[in-house]
């Protein structure tokens, strides 16, 4: 059976009056979660006190739900886990893969990565000696790059600026030819599009859930160890929950088994039940109905845009198999122009320096929301509306 995109939307708390094209970077409240952390904070915390760590399960949160995002990017069964933040797990996955290839200290990766990534990357390198270090090259030249001096590739799917979408298998399949290992960043891609991490070879995978999966504002981060890894590479932070038998209270650290050894600190259980709550939506989606839906609105929003918006230019691929979920448009006064849009009532958001970014999410986006967008954005070029004081003041948060 089809998706039902009209019934996914209505379970969203979506404010009225907004077309909400930023789900990219914050997604938006579905409407069971607040019921699902009231619950949890009422009758299992306030109820159950610390016995909830036994009666309700929360000990084995990071697991189970692991795994229900292991469905939607592909993975083996119980090869995912959830805790900590997105730079937490990128620096896990890299210096665990680091290890497994002694005998090199490259980092390759490209200039589209998110900075967050390669700060991670470049504190490693540092913290390792100085004959560690990152290579960053054009997203284009990856594949030119990948040779036997490289240890680890680490690539994000999806472009966070323009959407751009890279080749995992084959990107893969080259490196591991190589001798790399590869680390693969889901942020833009885990419920965007359908992924296969175990199909495409990854070594390891993270991502975060607050974007497309909806878990809410600092909702946890999610590490992939493909299996034939689990048992070989050691987390360089090696937490209390990532031990063999953390109760035991052992001086010295043992690796738990599989996955669970890249548990670190104690797991948000508030967050983890509204994320609990936000994937009971995902188990009527089909994955292949949302890329055809994503294409089919990010297609026109792209033609529309163009033909209303001359003075746009479009970064985002125009193949489908190079396009994540988002499209971006540049402008040199991008920053006002979004914040015109957004006091109008359309929601997108800006990246530096010049990128107006819009994410289109099928669970909840609908062709009203991508028309409404474009003429608002049309009105706001054609009548120079964005040409104000206000519009241009730079917030903390862009």
């Amino acid at each position: 059976m089809q998706t039902d995109f009209k019934a996914t939307r209505a379970l969203f708390d979506l404010p009225e009056g907004v077309t909400y094209l930023d789900g990219n970077s914050l997604g938006p409240l579905p409407r069971a979660a607040a019921a699902r952390v009231a619950q949890t904070v009422t009758a299992e915390w306030g109820q159950m006190v610390i016995t909830g760590w036994n009666r309700a399960g929360w000990m084995e949160m990071p697991m189970r739900i692991g795994n229900r995002i292991g469905r939607l990017i592909g993975a083996e069964a119980d090869s995912v886990v959830m805790g900590d933040t997105l730079s937490i797990k990128v620096y896990q996955a890299l210096a665990s893969a680091l290890e497994m290839v002694p005998d090199r200290r490259v980092i390759l990766s490209d200039t589209g990565n998110f900075p967050s990534d390669l700060y991670m990357a470049e504190g490693l390198c540092r913290t390792l000696g100085e004959d560690y270090r990152l290579k960053t090259v054009a997203p284009e030249a990856v594949a030119d790059h990948i040779d036997e001096t490289v240890a680890v590739l680490m690539l994000t799917e999806v472009d966070y600026r323009t959407g751009r979408r890279h080749d995992m298998p084959t990107l893969t399949a080259a490196a591991h030819a190589a001798g790399a290992l590869v680390v693969w960043d889901l942020a833009h891609s885990a419920g965007a599009l359908p992924v296969d991490v175990a199909g495409g070879g990854a070594d390891f995978a993270v991502g975060c859930t607050y974007k497309y999966l909806n878990s809410g504002p600092g909702g946890p981060a999610f590490i992939y160890v493909a299996p034939r890894h689990q048992d070989r590479a050691r987390p360089a932070l090696s937490g209390w929950l990532g031990h063999e038998a953390p109760f035991a209270f052992d001086l010295d650290y043992r690796p738990g088994a599989g996955v669970e050894r890249m548990r670190v600190g104690t797991p948000p259980i508030l967050q983890l039940a509204a994320l609990d709550a936000a994937l009971d939506i995902w188990d009527g989606v089909d994955m292949a109905d949302l890329r055809a839906r994503s294409l089919q609105l990010t297609d026109r929003f792209i033609a529309g845009v163009e033909a209303t918006c001359p003075d746009l230019t479009l970064a985002t691929p125009r193949n489908h198999k190079a396009r994540g979920s988002q499209v971006s448009f540049r402008h040199p006064e991008g920053y006002a122009i979004m914040q015109a849009l957004i006091a109008e009532g359309v929601i997108g958001d800006f990246r530096a320096p010049d990128i107006l970014r819009f994410g289109f999410t099928p669970l909840y986006t609908d062709e009203a929301d991508v028309d409404r967008a474009i003429s608002t954005l049309a009105a706001i070029l054609k009548g120079g509306l964005w040409d104000r004081p206000e519009y241009r003041q730079r917030a903390r948060v862009t």
